[in-house]
């Protein structure tokens, strides 16, 4: 009898290949679900993005293996964002490596630098997969409390009060997910001397930094981050690029090469084609950003109106392409909240305990669905 891994044990499907199932189990029943669970944009990317590549496809070399690195335009690219937006300088040859999609970079920076007992910080609630991959290359997950009332940030204080001497990397997101808090650069500074005093790698996961945000920032941007901190970044999110899997990893040399040593041994570079849509949409003017938050918020104005059909409270200062909804009190558990209304309303919510015990008592709503489907959902009620 064959046996898998015993590192499979201590994970489970992910959440959303299990629901999503059965959602379109309900669908080709004949169900007529809105799905309002999951954050893949609906949108198309530019036309500039589109031209790129069907160019890109008929140039000499577009189908051979790739490097590594990815093309140096596109690394450049990059950085001339990074700097653009984020006023963050970066060395081109050294400090960027381009992910196929940043999920990607999760599994590479866990393999290089966590070891078998090692420990890692992950946020409660937070991005599930900080957890499995955690889990999954032997090391511990040591999860830090978010909640409301510090406006989803760490306590830094307590967390020092706990013995870290196992703790190797530390996971962040800010803008947050799921719950679209911000951090200011005093909380970035704050966090970043936290993990120098604590010898962490500090790894801030931002893709939501352009989706309903007129500020976004890097905790590269700060001084002396680079010595104990990896960014992740994505196009995902902020140029309807989902399924395209383009994402980055940035840091110092060092850190960056540790990386590249994983990923080296996992693929043979991205295909021309989507580093050249990439480059492109790298290159998108504030006309782009503009517009896409003008779909955002009619969305997110309508999203509300739901939460508030559902008697739920809510920030409406979030940013990002979610609404983090608490439920009224007295409510069933959350799980059995967003089962009750699919089964009943025909409309999938994320329920918040997926992200971590802190999740208790939320639900989260995606923005990525069309004004018409978001009124009438609004209109079953």
């Amino acid at each position: 009898m064959i046996t898998t891994a015993d590192r499979l044990n201590t994970v489970e499907e992910y959440y959303f290949s299990k629901k999503l199932r059965e959602v379109r189990g309900l669908m080709a029943d004949g169900k007529p679900i809105i799905n309002m669970g999951i954050g893949s944009p609906d949108l198309a990317p530019s036309e500039e993005v589109i031209k790129a590549v069907q160019a890109a496809v008929t140039e000499d070399g577009a189908h051979q293996y790739q490097s590594y690195q990815g093309l140096p335009e596109f690394r450049d690219a990059i950085v001339n964002f990074y700097k653009k937006y984020y006023n963050v300088a970066l060395n081109p040859s050294t400090e960027v490596l381009p992910l196929m999609g940043s999920k990607e970079g999760i599994m590479h920076i866990s393999l290089a630098f966590l070891n078998p007992g090692d420990e890692a910080l992950i946020p409660n609630p937070g991005y599930p997969t900080y957890t499995s991959v955690t889990k999954l290359v032997g090391a511990a997950p040591k999860y830090y409390d978010l909640t409301a009332a510090s406006n989803w940030f760490p306590n830094i204080e307590a967390l020092e009060q706990q013995d870290l001497s196992k703790v190797k990397l530390m996971w962040v997101s800010y803008p947050h997910m799921p719950t679209g808090a911000s951090a200011n650069k005093e909380q970035f500074k704050a966090l970043v001397a936290f993990a120098k005093r604590n010898d962490i790698l500090l790894v801030n996961d931002n893709p939501y930094s352009f989706v309903l945000n007129d500020t976004p920032d890097s905790i590269l941007s700060m001084e002396g981050a680079k010595e104990v901190a990896l960014e992740l970044n994505s196009l995902s999110k902020t140029f309807n690029m989902a399924g395209w899997r383009v994402g980055m990893v940035l840091g110092n040399e060092a850190h960056i090469s540790a990386v590249l040593k994983v990923k080296s041994n996992m693929d043979s570079g991205m295909f021309y084609g989507i580093q050249k849509g990439a480059i492109a949409a790298l290159k998108s003017s504030q006309e782009w950003f503009d517009g896409l938050n003008k779909v955002y918020e009619k969305r997110k104005e309508l999203m509300l109106q739901l939460a508030d059909k559902l008697g739920c409270t809510y920030d409406k200062n979030a940013v990002g392409m979610f609404i983090w909804a608490k439920l009224p009190e007295g409510a069933v558990s959350a799980e059995e909240f967003i089962d009750d209304i699919l089964y009943k309303k025909n409309i999938f919510i994320t329920p918040g305990t997926i992200f971590g015990s802190n999740g208790a008592g939320y639900i989260r709503f995606s923005l990525c669905v069309k004004e018409d489907k978001i009124k009438e959902a609004i209109s079953r009620f």
